[in-house]
């Protein structure tokens, strides 16, 4: 499928901005979450495995892997539930975030790509994980597709998300304002890239509902196993499997 000219400049302006942030992306994540993104990492990891409950995987594939973050999880919960995972692997179209994944992590191998064009073989990994990287993906159907067509299956694909949510109560609203004027503000000092970080909430805005996200993959053939927000709504998490 062909990707129009606005949508692959969209992509590529997204994929830049990516590239200005990578050397101070991990210490924004921390100082923005205060460190709570790293509770909902390991959530999603332990409950992934319980769901596909096996103890021997040819390959878990973290998608949009950015630094590497999730990758770390991933291994550490193996460990932890005596699961053998022979090959982690790691897709980002940012140089600059796997230069600094490659220097972060060593047991992990990655390349250069899109979702939307995994460089990965047909139904060969159990696991397809992209953690704050689907609403940054302009041709989302087709990433979903493609997520499918490359897990095995009984394999299953791990969204973590900042989805759309009706904010209308007090909490709500504080809420929405920490997102829309705190965290740029924050961001931009750290990464020296406002821009960038006003982009996240903005981004946030536009995305879709929960439920939209998980009708768009039951449409491409996933069912889904678990769903679960975290924290007042700010991230959901989704978990569905392909078909045996």
């Amino acid at each position: 499928m062909e990707i129009s000219l606005d949508k692959q400049k969209k992509q590529q302006d997204i994929v830049n901005m990516f590239d200005d942030i990578a050397s101070t992306y991990d210490l924004a994540n921390r100082v923005l979450t205060m460190g709570i993104d790293i509770k909902w990492r390991k959530i999603a990891c332990q409950k992934s495995y319980e769901i596909l409950n096996l103890k021997e995987l040819k390959q878990v594939t973290d998608v949009a892997c950015g630094t590497g973050d999730l990758l770390m999880f991933w291994r550490e919960f193996a460990q932890k539930n005596s699961i053998e995972v022979k090959n982690y692997v790691g897709v980002d179209p940012s140089v600059n975030m796997l230069e600094v994944a490659r220097k972060k992590i060593d047991f992990a191998s990655f390349k250069e790509g899109k979702a939307q064009e995994l460089p990965v073989e047909d139904e060969s990994t159990e696991i397809i994980s992209i953690s704050y990287g689907i609403r940054n993906v302009v041709d989302r159907v087709e990433a979903l597709q493609e997520f499918y067509r490359a897990l095995k299956p009984g394999g299953i694909v791990v969204i973590l998300e900042f989805t759309k949510q009706d904010r209308s109560g007090v909490i709500d609203k504080v809420v929405d304002f920490g997102m829309k004027k705190i965290l740029p503000m924050v961001g931009g000092l750290i990464s020296k890239n406002y821009a960038a970080y006003k982009y996240l909430p903005d981004s946030i805005e536009g995305f879709l509902t929960t439920k939209m996200l998980e009708d768009e993959l039951t449409s491409v053939g996933f069912k889904m196993s678990y769903t679960k927000s975290f924290t007042m709504g700010i991230s959901t998490l989704l978990i569905a499997q392909k078909s045996l």
